[in-house]
């Protein structure tokens, strides 16, 4: 009978061991809020009508139309092929921007398109067609055919996200990869774009209201967003190395207790 309640107790040990490994690795519910400085009401200025800027690997579509068809047939014969989305068996065709920033188009030869907007773009063109009298009043459509952002670290699952619609916010983006985990660092998380062929990182507060009116709130292609790791996710990472050996070492010793307690 004492051998029997004695079991029981070194039984009992082990649930307790493990809902104390667990307690460890506890998150506040405070971290998993955006915007904690929301009242209420709040009005969000908007910094301009976001347009995006192309940079140099981007694919753009060009479609050129006149008033006499057969003339603009030789301004849609584009020189690369781009991939559809992944799952899907589609490709597209457009111009390439190069590493010097130009794309190859047909007449007119090189064109700067980097640092560009599609707008901005398009005139250029609109002008120099217009200019050498190669077309009268051409309509030029532009789009990105590999608009995309990359969002990795703590969020549910790391992706590349491609833009269809040419225009995506840092929250849209984290939320189509799942939204950040209880272990992402909200008020820091990291924005890497390019600007003028050189890497800028850029910080953001998800916390404050103040993102919804930054310049970064809306993503240009071949944005990177990284969530950093906190201090519990740093802390449940260090406390699992160490603490189950711990475990292992405290149910072996049970076992090896019962086992001579048996005997």
């Amino acid at each position: 009978m004492i051998l029997k309640k004695d079991y029981l107790r070194y039984i009992f040990i082990i649930p307790v061991l493990i809902c104390c490994f667990f307690f460890t690795s506890c998150v506040s519910t405070q971290k998993s809020v955006y915007f904690k400085d929301l009242p209420d009401t709040v009005i969000a200025p908007v910094k301009g009508n976001f347009e995006p800027v192309i940079h140099k690997n981007d694919v753009l579509q060009i479609v050129v139309s006149s008033m006499n068809p057969e003339d603009a047939v030789v301004f849609n014969t584009p020189s690369v092929t781009a991939a559809g989305t992944p799952g899907g068996g589609s490709q597209a065709t457009g111009y390439l921007v190069s590493e010097q920033g130009y794309i190859e188009y047909p007449v007119l030869g090189k064109v700067k398109a980097e640092g560009l907007t599609k707008e901005q773009l398009t005139k250029q063109l609109q002008d120099e067609l217009n200019e050498r009298k190669l077309l009268k009043d051409p309509v030029i459509t532009i789009r990105f055919l590999n608009y995309r952002v990359t969002v990795i670290g703590e969020v549910a699952h790391p992706t590349v996200v491609n833009v269809n619609s040419e225009k995506i916010t840092i929250l849209e983006a984290l939320g189509l990869a799942g939204d950040i985990t209880v272990y992402g660092k909200k008020e820091n998380v990291m924005l890497i774009r390019e600007v003028n062929g050189e890497k800028t990182i850029r910080r953001l507060n998800l916390n404050g209201t103040d993102v919804l009116s930054s310049p970064y709130y809306y993503l240009q292609s071949n944005d990177v967003v990284y969530v950093e790791p906190n201090k519990s996710k740093v802390a449940v990472a260090t406390g699992s190395r160490t603490t189950i050996p711990i475990i292992i070492s405290t149910l072996s010793l049970i076992v090896l207790s019962i086992d001579r307690l048996a005997h």
